[in-house]
């Protein structure tokens, strides 16, 4: 429990500390507009409350993703304590806070034009593929399983849960066509207040309980098997509780609902710092139902799936009311993140073709074609036995590369800004290029290479992102200067 509590410490004093020197080095403007006042529209650019804003902000990021990955990665130990603690703060509220920031300083723009004024247009044109494929991804997973959960609470039929499939469908038409403020904007900051009183409960619990979990200093080696290890396995598993490319998404869409730029920080970098607290949470709470008992306290197995741990650990330790945040946990969170990651693929494409999203034809233009795609996408989940499996394992991978790019692209954007606060995004972003590359070279959906190999190709990835790097930037600077010359002289 001693690791537990210094990490939760570490989290929060991260948003105040290295929050607070992140939000002066981009420099936070005041007095400049924002898109929700120059560029309303009554559709995605409206201005909302800052309260209303952090809770969209922060279910659109979360879903089922602190919890599960949390769970997942916890079978890894202690190790996980640390990838949440450090990846939150030094990577993740960072990637979430500058792209959010970023947006706003552009009017407004989705991760791939954001990623195209920063990296040039051929990266623009990859990003835009990139990105919609991972929000089909994100979209389709997060269809079937909440209906498979409703289904077997309602008769436990292919029919029961087909009609759940179409409703959840039919939902996410009406959430991706309407104002962000007439669903979104009702029912998110519900569904975010009941995550966060089911975090706490269990938090609560934990110093009840008091359990003897795992510290980081007796063990941190590998819980599971050789063939995942710790690198790059821990960094891809756990994603959202410590930085996802799935964020980059999302980021932009509040970016063009806030009043003012000095509310950055605690809406984009405060909402991931609480989206790392509720992953901890869950690391915590399953590294006790893994290695301490935990499980045959709630008459569980210790090879539990992660939406069984979450109903048998809610139900368990909070009973009724516990059972319900659970199933809101398991079924009302994925679908929070699918509604809006057709959404953001919406806006993207309407971005791209420059449509205005003001008339009801140009959004049902860019709407019918992807919840088609998504449809034939679906299918192939419910038809294959393994879908769910093919369909999350390349979507893990996606969402750390997607990462990578908006890493990147305000490592560029720091570097114009000032000489050395670009490190502040370069680390990270060779470190996650050197985890996207390693995982799949050794995974089977890549290269399956042997899983020893891992450290040592990480290691000459990360090297070779921070030399091209130099050497790049070098140039650039070089350029400047010469074009700097030429026009005094």
């Amino acid at each position: 429990m001693i690791s537990f509590i210094i990490s939760l410490a570490a989290l929060i004093a991260g948003y105040f500390i290295y929050g607070r020197i992140i939000e002066k080095v981009f420099a936070p403007d005041i007095n400049r507009p924002t898109p929700a006042a120059s560029k309303a529209d009554g559709m995605d650019y409206i201005q909302m409350p800052n309260w209303k804003v952090f809770m969209i902000q922060f279910l659109n990021i979360a879903g089922t993703g602190p919890i599960f990955g949390a769970i997942m990665g916890a079978k890894f130990g202690p190790s996980s304590y640390l990838w949440i603690v450090l990846g939150c703060i030094f990577a993740g509220a960072v990637h979430d806070y500058l792209c959010g920031m970023l947006s706003i300083r552009n009017g407004g723009v989705g991760l791939p034009e954001l990623v195209g004024i920063y990296l040039g247009k051929n990266v623009k044109k990859v990003m835009l593929v990139f990105s919609i494929l991972l929000l089909l991804l994100v979209g389709t997973v997060f269809v079937y399983s909440p209906a498979l959960i409703l289904g077997n609470m309602t008769g436990g039929t292919q029919t029961a849960t087909m009609i759940w499939v179409l409703g959840i469908f039919l939902y996410y038409i009406v959430a991706t066509l309407l104002p962000i403020d007439k669903v979104i904007g009702r029912i998110y900051p519900v569904f975010a207040i009941s995550m966060l009183i089911m975090a706490a409960a269990l938090a609560a619990c934990l110093f009840i309980k008091w359990p003897s979990l795992p510290e980081i200093w007796d063990d941190l080696g590998n819980r599971t098997s050789a063939e995942t290890p710790i690198f790059p396995c821990l960094f891809i598993t756990i994603a959202c509780g410590a930085i996802s490319g799935f964020h980059g998404t999302q980021s932009p869409m509040m970016a063009r609902c806030i009043a003012n730029e000095k509310y950055g920080r605690p809406i984009f970098y405060g909402s991931m710092i609480t989206e790392g607290i509720v992953a901890l949470i869950w690391a915590a709470v399953s590294s006790y139902f893994f290695f301490d008992g935990g499980a045959a306290e709630v008459g569980a197995s210790t090879s539990a799936a992660a939406p069984t741990v979450v109903t048998a650990v809610s139900s368990g330790w909070l009973g009724t009311i516990g059972g319900l945040l659970a199933i809101l946990g398991v079924v009302a969170a994925p679908i929070t993140s699918g509604d809006t990651a057709f959404r953001s693929s919406r806006m993207i494409l309407a971005d791209f073709f420059h449509l205005d999203q003001h008339p009801i034809q140009n959004r049902l233009l860019l709407a019918v074609p992807l919840f088609v795609i998504a449809g034939a996408l679906l299918w192939f989940n419910i038809a294959n036995e393994d879908g769910f499996n093919i369909i999350w394992r390349y979507f893990g991978w996606a969402n750390q590369t997607l990462a990578c790019f908006t890493l990147w692209a305000a490592t560029v954007f720091l570097f114009h800004k000032n000489n050395f606060c670009h490190l502040f995004t370069l680390i990270p972003a060779c470190f996650m290029t050197s985890v996207c590359v390693s995982y799949i070279c050794i995974a089977k959906i890549g290269l399956n290479l042997p899983s020893s190999w891992s450290p040592w190709i990480g290691l000459s990835t990360f090297c070779l992102s921070f030399v091209l790097w130099i050497v790049l930037s070098g140039r650039a600077r070089k350029e400047h200067i010469h074009y700097e010359t030429e026009k005094t002289e």
